[in-house]
């Protein structure tokens, strides 16, 4: 009675012994992989090891959240030669084997699970096989493709007498994962109070309880120390801060007049009028992050550095978006110097203008890098324009079928930006068109006796304006 549960227990081990005998065995495994760069090759090791005959290898690709399985590899052992070494299956051994899969240049679209399914022959019947799978995760990274660094709400005027806001936008896009986008100011990193939500467009200058640091030592020099506050003294004394003006001496010479060019009046001043609410503290910076997915798999980043705006300390800083990601072995950037327009060339087409061309005056670059895009508006100095406005907004003006009355006429252009602004101006000279009736000018092409009032009065207006 008592060696019955010992016989029972032997029993059950022989019967073990034989099903596994019979059955064999399959252990399947994927060896992990580390996150790969687009464009590296890379391969999937399957590994495999039994005691039985090897029937398939199949490696799949999943898709559609595992509904979808794409087949990518094929093994066969049915129509393979090269199975010797399995011949007497019913030989009990252990052997281990490794299927590879090798992706030349992998992409992000490569992008997701695999799955290596391996079967094997059963021993007790050629009729059945055993399965058994592995999978793995193939995590593919991209670099970011391109970066660049825009200011936003622009073109943007130039206001001396209140404080208002300004904003970088640094675009990074065609990273995977999304990068970590950071700024620096003159290349230190800027410690950024971060924002969830963008500040509304009518909420003033933006505060923050940090203590801060002054700036004079690195960015204010003495000739924009002194020049400001020449300027609140005039303000105190009751005067008028210095504006730029056309030269006083306007009364045209006829010599001049005669040229077969435009005039350009060379007087260029930079607006640089800094009120009392200019300081000298440095600014709080707030900073916002935004992503958005593309359909390949890669996301756009957009980073938001949002300050108020000090023209007298802002003027010619140097401000870098810098961009930290795995698949890159060093951060990648792009930089732009925030600087106010000064000295705008002047192109007038023709170059020698006769009555009823259409005259074009454009804007063609500025002495110096502008950021960021400026705004131009142009005036006529004493009178409206041709149209009868009394400015036009744009980087060309374009006067249509001028008359003889233009002859002699100044334009003045303003370019400005949230750091600055400057004027120049221009002098339109109309020449006779043979091809059209004379009225004020004389058989010579000079200006007869109508025009020469129009243009002493032209000249007029413009001094009085001066004055």
């Amino acid at each position: 009675m008592r060696a019955a549960p010992s016989l029972r227990r032997c029993v059950c081990l022989l019967l073990a012994a034989i099903l596994d005998l019979a059955c064999g065995y399959l252990t399947v495994n994927i060896e992990p992989l580390p996150p790969v760069v687009a464009g590296d090759a890379v391969t999937l090791k399957c590994n495999f090891k039994t005691d039985g005959r090897m029937r398939e290898i199949v490696w799949y690709r999943v898709t559609d959240g595992g509904t979808i399985k794409q087949k990518i590899f094929t093994f066969d052992a049915m129509f393979s030669t090269n199975y010797s070494h399995m011949e007497n299956y019913r030989k009990r051994e252990d052997l281990v084997y490794q299927s590879t899969v090798r992706l030349p240049e992998v992409r992000i679209s490569d992008n997701g699970p695999y799955e290596c399914h391996v079967g094997i022959y059963d021993r007790a019947t050629r009729e059945k096989v055993v399965l058994a799978s592995g999978n793995i995760f193939l995590n593919v990274m991209a670099p970011p493709t391109s970066i660049e660094v825009v200011a936003a709400d622009t073109p943007a005027p130039f206001s001396r007498y209140q404080a208002q806001n300004f904003t970088l936008v640094c675009i990074v896009s065609g990273g995977k994962p999304a990068p970590m986008v950071y700024f620096k100011r003159d290349g230190e990193p800027i410690d950024a109070v971060p924002l969830s939500e963008p500040p509304a467009a009518s909420s003033g200058p933006l505060q923050d309880s940090r203590p801060f640091r002054s700036l004079l030592h690195r960015d204010l020099d003495d000739t924009k120390m002194q020049k400001s506050l020449s300027l609140l003294d005039a303000e105190n004394r009751g005067g008028r801060p210095y504006t730029e003006r056309p030269s006083h001496g306007l009364t045209p010479d006829p010599n001049i007049l005669l040229q077969p060019t435009t005039e350009n009046i060379p007087e260029t001043v930079v607006s640089r009028e800094f009120p009392r609410w200019v300081h000298s503290a440095e600014p709080t910076y707030f900073l916002r992050h935004s992503r958005t997915p593309s359909s390949d798999g890669t996301v756009e980043v957009r980073a938001l550095l949002t300050w108020t705006l000090n023209p007298q300390i802002d003027n010619e800083a140097l401000f870098s978006c810098e961009v930290k990601h795995p698949a890159l072995s060093m951060p990648m950037q792009a930089e732009v110097t925030l600087v106010a327009p000064k000295g705008p060339k002047i192109v007038m087409t023709p170059s020698r203008a006769r009555v009823g061309d259409t005259v074009r005056i454009l804007v063609h670059g500025f002495q110096n890098e502008v950021f960021p895009e400026p705004m131009f508006t142009w005036t006529r100095v004493g009178s409206r324009l041709l149209d009868g406005s009394a400015e036009f907004d744009g980087k060309e003006l374009v006067l249509e079928r001028v008359p003889a009355e233009l002859n002699g006429s100044m334009y003045r252009c303003t370019a400005q930006n949230p750091l600055g602004s400057t004027d120049t101006h221009t002098r339109l000279i109309v020449f006779e068109n043979p091809n059209i009736p004379r009225g004020t000018e004389d058989s010579n092409g000079s200006i007869g006796p109508t025009g020469a009032r129009l243009t002493l009065v032209l000249a007029l207006t413009v001094i009085l304006e001066l004055t």
